[in-house]
């Protein structure tokens, strides 16, 4: 074959790399016409090699614009603009779009474009497509007018105005819908069902995904389409603790990128991080922090690096989870570097160091700046927690409280295990293992059906503690043990005892771990070789300095530093 001829064999059969070399050689040797112009700037986008995506995609559009081909020439508009977004060059994007309008409006009439820029929108957005090639309709399509609403929709779904983005995703999916284009439709539906979720119509929402989804699976739309909404519907389950939903589609997504050995770049990165937090969650560890690490060394070494921040907070989360809090804060500081989340996970890296001030000011401070339900349902979690730690029982009590309702807005599994923990865990340390029962056991129920083994675990030492409370000791050693055996099989940190936790001696922080494995003061002065009396004088201390009523509450404070 010619060299033009194995660049298209090798685009045909997704190997981006070889496709991108050879069609650069033809370039060379001779222009390429606009089919294969389309065919490189794919490539080259797929492979996150955005310099070359958007100089490609400048020579088509100037080429579709000195044509007349109005419609091709504004659908590059948006996938150039998308590239630049992602490039970290808004401006240049934005006016792209302004030039794209300009072109559209004769055809589209006055006031008939959108008018905002890309804004953040759901997810990173594709970069880049290959469209519909030249030559398909008239030179003036008015219908090709959706892909420059799409920015549109975004920023209003990034600002907030999610009845605006539904409705502007709504007419683009109608756009899309005269073009016959399956790019445009499975970006508007995305849009729409996303839109839905974050207003609280969660089936409505997931339906719309799935449909978008459809289209993706059934091979209709391009590459960085494809791979855009994959990972942006995985995003959106994420946030809602669908889990199960989010799984299934990784297990597609997954399939699709071992079909493209070549998948590469940002794009492949961005799915990388998805994947590395529900292999965490699933107790898959060592392949959590593989790629953990690929995302990292893939998003700070080329034009990723707006989103190489989340990828250092999942291998941050995986580290603190195995008791490596050196990594961990290495980790977590890399991802502040590169503009990314810390929180909640330094502020319970804190708390495990004994540093449970520093843990409650962090996570104060990150639940008042943050509004949307289920960003805060993000953070209420590790805020119950680190409330108890700080002996807040009405702090705790109340943000188990928020949880719960937020759980019953959005009503996924995972919402309602997180709620029932919080709740248990607040009634717990309040001294009432009858109330703190019922709502650990739902969540260790339902961490189990959702394959999750350290959320289940931790859920199960609560439920020990209160059965201990209550008399019942074989039932506590039962459940603990069984805590304590998920706890070795994945690797997770079982911190000793620390002196500095709430201004505890190195002795008495030994008994609050006796206390908190339910020894008698008899015993434990057996143990520790001392007095029947000092060991009184030292739980006497204990409770004094934990600010806390009962051995129950002292249990529950161990628990949450990890105090075994």
């Amino acid at each position: 074959m010619d060299t033009l001829a194995q660049a298209r064999e090798h685009h045909r059969r997704h190997a981006w790399v070889d496709a991108c070399a050879t069609f650069a050689a033809a370039d060379a040797a001779a222009p390429l016409s606009l089919d294969d112009l389309e065919r490189l700037a794919e490539c080259a986008q797929v492979l996150g090699r955005l310099d070359e995506a958007v100089a490609v995609r400048h020579r088509l559009y100037t080429a579709y614009a000195a044509a007349g081909a109005t419609g091709p020439a504004m659908r590059t508009a948006f996938y150039l603009a998308h590239a630049l977004v992602v490039k970290g060059e808004p401006a240049l994007a934005g006016g792209w779009l302004a030039r794209a309008r300009r072109l559209a409006a004769p055809a589209a009439g006055p006031g008939a474009g959108p008018g905002a820029g890309p804004g953040a929108g759901p997810g990173a957005g594709p970069g880049a497509g290959p469209g519909a090639g030249p030559g398909a309709g008239p030179a003036v399509e008015p219908a090709e007018v959706g892909y420059l609403l799409v920015p549109e929709a975004e920023q209003r779904f990034g600002a907030g105005d999610l009845a605006g983005a539904e409705a502007t995703a709504a007419e683009v999916a109608l756009l899309a819908a005269r073009l016959g284009d399956p790019d445009l439709a499975a970006i508007a539906v995305h849009i729409q069902g996303r839109a839905r979720i974050r207003q609280g119509h969660v089936s409505d929402g997931l339906a719309l995904l799935d449909e978008a989804l459809l289209e993706v699976t059934s091979g209709a739309t391009s590459a960085p389409v494809t791979s855009w909404l994959y990972c942006s519907v995985i995003d959106a389950c994420r946030e809602l603790h669908e889990l199960t939903r989010a799984r299934e589609w990784t297990v597609a997504l997954n399939a699709w990128c071992d079909a493209r050995p070549q998948f590469s770049g940002v794009f492949s990165a961005v799915c990388r991080i998805h994947r590395a937090e529900l292999l965490l969650l699933g107790g898959e560890w060592p392949d959590a922090v593989r790629e953990a690490r690929l995302a990292c060394a893939q998003l700070t070494a080329g034009h990723g690096a707006a989103m190489a921040g989340p990828a250092h907070y999942q291998l941050a989360e995986a580290h603190r989870l195995r008791g490596d809090a050196t990594a961990a804060a290495d980790a977590y500081r890399a991802a502040s570097a590169f503009g990314g989340p810390t929180q909640p996970g330094l502020a319970l890296l804190w708390l495990t160091q004994g540093r449970a001030g520093a843990a409650a000011a962090a996570i104060r401070r990150e639940l008042l700046e943050t509004g949307p339900p289920l960003a805060r349902a993000r953070l209420l979690p590790a805020y119950v927690e680190i409330m108890v730690a700080a002996t807040d029982r009405v702090a705790a009590r109340s943000a188990a409280a928020e949880l719960a309702r937020i759980a019953d807005a959005f009503d996924t599994a995972g919402l309602r295990a997180r709620s029932a923990y919080a709740d248990g865990v607040v009634h717990l340390a309040a001294g009432e293992p009858d109330a703190a029962l019922p709502p650990l056991r739902r969540a260790a129920q339902l961490w189990r059906d959702l394959t999750a083994p350290y959320e289940a675990a931790r859920a199960r030492i609560g439920i020990g503690l209160a059965c201990r409370a209550l008399g019942d000791e074989d039932s506590a050693t039962l459940e603990l043990d069984a805590a304590h055996e998920t706890f070795a099989r994945l690797g997770a940190a079982t911190p000793g005892p620390r002196a500095e936790v709430a201004g505890l001696s190195a002795r008495e922080v030994e008994v609050l771990r006796l206390v908190a494995v339910g020894r008698s003061n008899r015993a434990i002065a057996g143990e520790l070789a001392i007095s029947n009396r000092t060991v009184e004088r030292h739980v006497s201390n204990i409770l004094t300095k934990l600010g806390v009523g009962s051995r129950t509450a002292a249990a529950a404070y161990a628990f949450a530093h990890g105090i075994r």
